[in-house]
């Protein structure tokens, strides 16, 4: 529950997609067929209190997704099911039309510069949670270490980069639910390689 409007701060979640195929993804899904080289994708854009989260909110209107605008998000969020479900859980609690709350999570996922490690890789990474952090941070000079943390799932995979922004766009330290004690407290991660048959591209962003 929660009230439309009524929240914090934003944080903006960028997946790693082969670690979402590699564990619960179906290949003869369009995300992990490898027909297209997935990254880091928008995960979803989730409105937060300090301390936990709003979600499903009540809005005057039912909470449908245009089918115009589910389709133009499809290069950065890899399916339909998941523009409308993010939106009917998260941006609800937003206080934004769709394609308002659609086009702010696009400003703030394209001003995300994903470290060149992290692009296309074709074989497996493992590195440290510190390591991705660092890289980020250096590629995204206007964060700091409480801007962003990072989540790990089964196996060490790297699951998520959490990254806080403030409801007007900007930067801003995260809350309580981006502890990353909580949300990864391994040592090493890896991150498993884009699909297989995905050819290289210069996109910044990794897609």
């Amino acid at each position: 529950g929660g009230r439309a409007g009524d929240f914090d701060y934003f944080a903006l979640v960028l997946s790693w997609s082969p670690t979402y195929c590699a564990g619960e993804g179906d290949r003869n899904e369009a995300q992990c067929n490898g027909k297209r080289p997935y990254a880091f994708v928008l995960h979803g854009l989730w409105p937060q209190y300090t301390k936990g989260w709003p979600d499903s909110c009540r809005t005057d209107k039912k909470p449908w997704v245009p089918q115009a605008t589910i389709d133009r998000m499809l290069d950065i969020m890899p399916s339909p099911r998941l523009v409308i479900h993010e939106f009917k859980k998260h941006g609800t609690c937003s206080g934004l039309e769709p394609d308002a709350f659609f086009d702010l999570s696009r400003k703030l996922f394209t001003s995300v510069k994903i470290p060149a490690a992290y692009q296309l890789p074709l074989a497996e990474v493992r590195t440290s949670v510190e390591e991705v952090e660092g890289q980020f941070l250096r590629a995204n000079p206007a964060l700091t270490p409480d801007m962003i943390s990072i989540s790990c799932g089964r196996r060490d995979r790297l699951k998520e980069i959490r990254i806080c922004f403030s409801k007007a766009g900007t930067p801003v330290a995260c809350g309580t639910n981006e502890d990353q004690a909580r949300l990864c407290r391994r040592e090493e991660v890896s991150l498993p390689p884009v699909r297989a048959g995905a050819k290289r591209s210069g996109s910044s962003n990794g897609i």
